[in-house]
């Protein structure tokens, strides 16, 4: 496994939510052409499917993350492409499926998720689906709660990586995500705060947002819910 601190963090805090996997497996089944995974990180859910035989292209915006996708996923019908999710520029033909996991339209403000769904819309045939991830209900809780949720913690050799969730935060128009992310080893012991936010935004708002864009909604999906990770509502729109 990779010691590159980019990955760690990501494979520690994400690679091991596993709940959604069968939904975006069920989706893919039987859809001829590749499956675009948008936010594709090293891999959890390209690699999944492309093990499955699904052809899928991953795309992310870190070049880090991405070539380590590339790494894990050789001998695999997998196209890593480095870009931006509010333009996907791929080479690809029109698209049956695009898939949106953990999340990650909530990066994007308002404007940057027209933009996505726009190009979205352009890149997914007629006919075709996009499934976009939202956060589920959260519980909100800071360093004054008696007991914090446990540590996601890796050892890789001599080095203990841990990465302790310290608080949820609802705000008026989202939701911060704040963790303690610590590096242990014999001789050396180091701390860094991490706050990823989420930009508020509710499956009917997608849905409303979508249409502007000429998708046309479907009953949304669930995915449950874990002790590690809140549940999801998964959007589905028809292009």
């Amino acid at each position: 496994m990779s010691t590159d601190p980019a990955i760690v963090w990501h494979d520690l805090e994400c690679g091991g939510y596993r709940v959604d996997l069968a939904l975006w497996r069920e989706l893919a089944a039987g859809v001829n052409g590749p499956v675009l995974d948008v936010g594709a990180g090293t891999g959890r859910v390209a690699i999944e499917l492309a093990r499955g035989g699904t052809p899928v292209i991953a795309l992310d915006h870190d070049a880090v993350l991405l070539a380590e996708c590339a790494r894990r996923a050789q001998g695999l019908p997998v196209k890593t492409v480095l870009g931006d999710a509010r333009t996907l520029a791929i080479d690809a033909p029109p698209l049956e499926l695009c898939l949106v996991p953990m999340q990650t339209v909530q990066l994007l403000d308002t404007a940057g998720r027209a933009a996505f769904l726009q190009a979205a819309r352009e890149r997914v045939r007629a006919g075709g689906l996009l499934a976009c991830a939202l956060i589920g209900e959260v519980q909100p809780f800071d360093e004054s709660a008696s007991v914090l949720p446990a540590a996601d913690e890796l050892q890789l050799a001599d080095v203990t990586y841990s990465s302790q969730p310290t608080a949820v935060r609802e705000l008026r128009d989202g939701v911060v995500l704040e963790r303690r992310r610590e590096i242990r080893r014999a001789s050396e012991h180091s701390v860094e705060d991490d706050v990823t936010y989420l930009y508020g935004l509710t499956p009917r708002e997608l849905e409303h947002a979508a249409r502007e864009a000429g998708f046309r909604p479907e009953r949304s999906r669930p995915v449950s819910s874990t002790a590690e990770h809140v549940g999801a509502t998964v959007v589905m729109l028809r292009g």
